[in-house]
């Protein structure tokens, strides 16, 4: 694989931001390296979930040829998903290929969310790739739950893999998906778990993402509902920071530590959106929350003149959605097709 530097683009128009057509400029990508997953979580996939042939499957070096096209635009920030991005074979040579621009400052970040399995086996060459920060979807703290929720896992290579990254020096962040039942009487000790250790803890709400064969209407739980439950019992105070996502945050004054919370249904955060996704078949989605996507592999395989792929997105942009169509009151209802394993959410 090569190395492009100095991104001596094709046409002009490369050399100018990604803007959409409501002046918010891209400056965040998240990249999906494969949609396969050793978990079957409820609100992500079907049990029995059909993958792609890897012969659609971009690449590790169009992967990079396509990122390269994305910051010769003004993206700063790459997160790498999936599916789950460490069972991609040789996922480690992508990391290796962008962490020269972190060091050109092409690029601010490289991070990486994963569900932690194999996260003990490269936290250390995560690090040396120039990673400071990952995200670890966890929705639970006790072992049957785990296994019920992602229907094959086991919890103990997960705390593994979260103190393996801590002693590496990476920055975690636990991610949970809030669901009503069980959850609400464990958030308390979750809260506990990842502030003890100097890690955030961001609450998302359930996003109606494909049919994976579990009851969402009667899982969905509001955020705005479980803030006003953990007020009763913790002091939050909203503070300002940001980690270039949809999450808001809050200081929790016992524990010291932060709380955020991503709520895509019961509070709309989409007038500031600066992101941008692409699945690991090279299809560009402009919003999370809206069916369309443009495709980019052909562009890619077709010709090494990069700046058709570029055209390709900005006119993708310019019909980028204001905003999602999830609605809190018809969770269930107002969601699409796609499951989330496609994007990573």
């Amino acid at each position: 694989m090569r190395h492009e530097r100095g991104f001596a683009p094709a046409t002009h128009s490369a050399h100018s931001p990604l803007v959409d057509g409501f002046g918010r400029q891209v400056t965040y990508l998240r990249l999906s390296v494969t949609d396969r997953c050793d978990l079957r979580c409820v609100y992500c996939m079907s049990e029995q979930m059909a993958f792609l042939p890897r012969r659609e499957v971009l690449t590790l070096e169009e992967l990079y040829r396509l990122a390269c096209v994305f910051m010769r635009g003004g993206v700063r920030k790459i997160r790498l998903t999936g599916g789950e991005p460490l069972v991609r074979r040789n996922v480690m040579q992508l990391f290796e290929l962008l962490a020269p621009h972190l060091d050109d400052g092409d690029l601010d970040e490289v991070t990486l969310t994963t569900n932690g399995t194999l996260l003990s086996r490269h936290a250390e060459a995560l690090f040396a790739a120039g990673v400071r920060r990952v995200n670890v979807s966890l929705d639970t703290l006790d072992a049957d739950r785990y296994a019920q929720i992602t229907r094959r896992g086991r919890l103990p290579p997960v705390l593994d893999g979260i103190d393996a990254a801590l002693a590496a020096g990476l920055r975690v962040k636990i991610n949970t998906v809030a669901m009503s039942g069980a959850f609400e009487e464990e958030v308390d000790d979750l809260i506990h778990f990842a502030h003890r250790r100097g890690m955030d803890l961001t609450l998302i709400e359930e996003m109606p993402l494909g049919n994976t064969g579990h009851d969402r209407s009667g899982s969905f739980l509001s955020l705005q509902h479980l803030r006003r439950s953990l007020e009763k019992r913790w002091t939050l105070v909203p503070v300002p920071d940001r980690s270039g996502g949809p999450a808001r945050y809050v200081q929790v004054a016992e524990t010291n530590g932060r709380l955020g919370f991503i709520t895509p249904l019961s509070c709309d955060f989409c007038a500031s959106c600066n992101r941008v996704r692409v699945s690991c078949t090279g299809d560009l989605f402009t919003c999370l929350g809206q069916e369309g996507a443009i495709g980019l592999r052909d562009a890619l395989r077709g010709s090494g003149d990069l700046s058709v792929v570029d055209q390709l997105i900005r006119g993708a942009l310019s019909r980028k959605p204001k905003g999602h169509t999830f609605d809190a009151f018809r969770p269930a209802e107002s969601g699409i097709g796609r499951h989330m394993s496609v994007l990573g959410g």
